[in-house]
């Protein structure tokens, strides 16, 4: 019964952040137009690259295009649901933080349910687009396997990216101004995933494999799709490991939450 209250709870906070966006309709049609054009920007991005070179790390356009639209669709779910928890230095810094601590519920799931950003589907929805049209162009032999992996991906990616956003939003525990060093791990992490992983120096090719998981986003699943090894000799088991990846990031960032958590000490202290 606390259980299925606790969710009720949830879903109310959640209706009443979507009515409240919807409630303004011109408004969230600018925004969710803001976020198709900010896709189609950064995917100019990845056109104006090819126009100078046929291939990049040894992937042509259309292969490179899938790792785009993955790594778009993935990071559009986690910045849709939990994008907002970078605000936790301001709720820190003001105090708003103290009063969840005093509700019944969890301070995390407060903070998730905050906010919830329906703008971003304008991103979702571009990735989406992108990422079809890129299959259709690239040379994948499709298996059942493969079309799963396909379905996957994107959710595993999101998983990946929310847990990164929740990891790194609790720098506000110990700093007062912190985020600008987190955004080198949340949007540094989405840049990344973008492009293929072996065109980068070794430190940065595992630190964000091993540590901050991009690399399982886009880079290792397209791999997978395509039944190509890693030019940089990383196993191929790797590449059908996103849905393993996400889980240990999320259970890396409950654990890193926790942590910082416990050494909150108020606004007041």
């Amino acid at each position: 019964m606390a259980d299925a209250t606790t969710a009720q709870a949830y879903n109310a906070l959640v209706r009443s952040r979507v009515a409240a966006q919807a409630s303004y309709r011109a408004s969230f049609a600018i925004e969710l137009g803001s976020q198709v054009l900010l896709v189609l920007i950064e995917f100019v991005e990845v056109y104006v690259v090819f126009h100078q070179v046929d291939a990049l790390g040894g992937f042509d356009f259309a292969e490179v295009a899938v790792m785009y639209g993955l790594s778009a669709v993935g990071f559009g779910l986690a910045d849709m649901v939990v994008g907002h928890v970078d605000r936790l230095p301001f709720y820190v810094r003001t105090g708003t933080f103290d009063a969840f601590l005093l509700r019944p519920l969890s301070a995390l799931g407060q903070l998730v349910t905050s906010d919830f950003s329906l703008r971003r589907l304008g991103r979702i929805g571009s990735g989406v687009v992108v990422l079809v049209i890129a299959l259709a162009g690239a040379d994948v032999d499709w298996t059942p396997a493969r079309a799963l992996l396909v379905v996957v991906t994107p959710l595993a990616g999101g998983v990946i990216f929310g847990a990164v956003f929740v990891a790194t939003c609790t720098i506000g525990f110990h700093v007062v101004e912190g985020m600008e060093f987190a955004n080198a791990f949340t949007y540094g992490g989405n840049y990344l995933s973008s492009f293929p992983f072996n065109i980068f120096g070794t430190f940065i090719r595992r630190f964000f494999t091993f540590v901050v998981p991009a690399a399982f986003v886009a880079y290792l699943p397209t791999l997978a799709l395509l039944g190509r090894s890693d030019p940089a000799g990383l196993p191929g088991w790797l590449s059908w490991s996103a849905v393993p990846a996400a889980l240990i990031a999320a259970a890396a960032a409950g654990w890193i939450w926790r942590l910082g958590l416990r050494h909150y000490v108020g606004a007041g202290s």
